[in-house]
């Protein structure tokens, strides 16, 4: 039976090392925003910056500390003390201020870094404590490459930093070397060993130089670690910190391991709260990247398709909407089944007897040995054409264009409707293609927002015809067109063109959809 369940500190630190991840610099702004983000997902603490190493940290831990109420906000400081006023002046404002010494306890750290023997270390790290304790009452100590130090020194150098007044003391692997079985017998360890453990709670901070951050993080809670520092997405140092999302989720989804701990994090702003740190540091997130990336709830293998048709979870063990994800995805490719295929036909809007699915799903395998990932404007192209479910209601008759550096450009369009009736006008634009573009919606009524335009050449030569593409959105759908000349401002009059008669072959199957449903609501009344 599981006992009283323990609250797990959630100390993130995504504004300190994760910025020192290379290209991963934040302004001020960009700061105050992400911790603001931060605080709605529901982190305990808040590590800001490092104030003494830059007027800009110093700012950034100071205005943090004074707009972001509900967590502890944390500055980071070494056991010296400039690093600690620095700290303590720019938490003063701090509803809930934190400051966080440390000093490298490890014998290659003592040896070739610090050049101090074990007794001036403990010295040290008695004093920083106890100097931060004069700003707060809230100091958290690391022994830096704590996972590599002699334990007996381990844990000599936490029992003291306790009794100097640490009421946090977190326990690093600061270079990702450790394993989750020798973590475990460290943690495990200083339980038993440090007599006035009680009275503090015990941190981890691990990195990921071998892929191991998040697991050795979950070893450590096992043994009794009540804290755990992380970062959005794992950013960080070389390759980065416990990743918050990863390590949240796991405890969360397994709780039948973890039945004693909770954590107050708001797990459907995980995804938000990834992307907003990836635009804000320029740092992407990995398509197969756990809990955040694309693919985390994507699945394109018709057995697994099959599966989470019948039954989500047989494929998955989280719901898509508990980090973020609005829905799973379904991507159609060649590894995809009929299953899938007709289930994405039916959520088009196409109504498919067995025979025509069988011809579709043909033509479907051999467009996918082309493409790496089919899209639902592909879908409906092979459909359209396969069951002809739509025709052209508009094609281009005759273009010309004036366009130049000192003069407006105009297009004069003159396009032709499925009964043969030709219709003609001009419009000016931006340049060129925005005129001719603004020309067909004239001229048809359908009015589009361009959200892509591609050009490519179809063949090599500079005779090569040149292929335009364009993504553009019609009410809530996103469509796609495509045209091919050797003259590109044609092949972009006849993709926009295709894209307007695919944006009305959606409507008119809209209407077609809309006349039954008319048509039962009409008897019923009657009766």
């Amino acid at each position: 039976m599981a006992g009283k369940q323990e609250r797990l500190v959630i100390f993130d630190t995504t504004l300190r090392d994760g910025e020192q991840s290379p290209g991963a610099s934040m302004n001020l702004a960009q700061k105050l925003e992400v911790a603001r983000a931060l605080d709605l997902l529901g982190v305990d603490v808040i590590e800001a910056g490092f104030p003494i190493t830059s007027p800009d940290d110093f700012e950034a831990v100071q205005t943090i500390g004074r707009e972001v109420t509900r967590p502890t906000i944390c500055g980071l400081a070494r056991c010296v003390e400039k690093d600690i006023v620095a700290a303590g002046q720019a938490l003063k404002t701090a509803r809930r201020g934190r400051i966080h010494v440390f000093l490298a306890t490890s014998a290659i750290h003592r040896k070739f870094k610090l050049h101090k023997a074990q007794s001036e270390i403990v010295k040290m790290t008695i004093a920083g404590v106890k100097a931060a304790r004069q700003w707060t009452d809230d100091v958290q100590f690391s022994p830096e490459d704590a996972a590599r130090t002699e334990p007996d020194f381990l844990a000599e150098v936490v029992e003291a930093v306790i009794d100097a007044g640490a009421s946090t003391v977190n326990i690093p692997d600061t270079v990702g070397y450790t394993l989750p079985w020798r973590f475990d017998e460290l943690i495990g360890g200083l339980f038993r060993d440090v007599g006035n453990i009680g009275k503090a709670v015990i941190a981890i901070h691990c990195h990921n130089d071998l892929g191991l951050a998040v697991a050795n993080s979950l070893s450590a809670v096992r043994q009794g670690a009540r804290q755990i520092e992380c970062t959005i997405n794992g950013i960080g140092e070389r390759a980065g910190n416990c990743s918050l999302e990863e390590v949240v989720m796991a405890i969360k989804t397994r709780c039948d391991e973890f039945p004693n701990v909770s954590c107050g994090i708001a797990t459907r702003r995980l995804y938000p709260t990834s992307r907003l740190v990836s635009r804000i540091t320029g740092l992407a997130v990995q398509r197969n990247k756990a809990i955040v990336g694309e693919n985390a709830f994507a699945h394109e293998a018709g057995i697994h398709q099959d599966g989470i048709l019948k039954e989500r979870t047989t494929y998955e063990i989280m719901r898509p909407e508990d980090v973020g994800f609005k829905q799973s995805s379904l991507v159609l490719g060649k590894h995809s089944g009929r299953h899938a295929l007709a289930e994405r036909m039916k959520q088009l809007g196409f109504k498919l007897t067995a025979p025509q699915l069988d011809q579709l799903f043909e033509r479907f395998k051999v467009l996918a040995d082309r493409k790496k990932e089919i899209f639902d404007e592909d879908l409906e192209a092979l459909a359209e054409t396969e069951l002809s479910s739509s025709h052209e209601f508009w094609r281009l008759g005759s273009l010309h264009v004036s366009s130049g550096t000192s003069s407006i450009p105009t297009a004069t369009l003159e396009l032709v409707n499925e009964k043969g009736e030709t219709s003609r006008d001009a419009s000016t634009g931006d340049g060129p293609v925005d005129a001719i573009f603004r020309a067909v919606e004239r001229l048809t009524g359908v009015t589009m927002r361009l959200e892509d335009y591609q050009i490519r050449a179809v063949t090599g030569g500079k005779e090569a015809q040149g292929e335009v593409r364009v993504g553009v959105r019609y009410r809530s759908f996103v469509l796609s067109g495509r045209g091919i000349s050797t003259d590109v401002l044609e092949a972009s009059a006849r993709a926009y063109i295709d894209a307007t008669n695919r944006a009305l072959a959606r409507q008119s199957r809209g209407k077609a959809a809309r006349k039954p449903a008319a048509a039962k609501a009409a008897r019923k009344k009657t009766k």
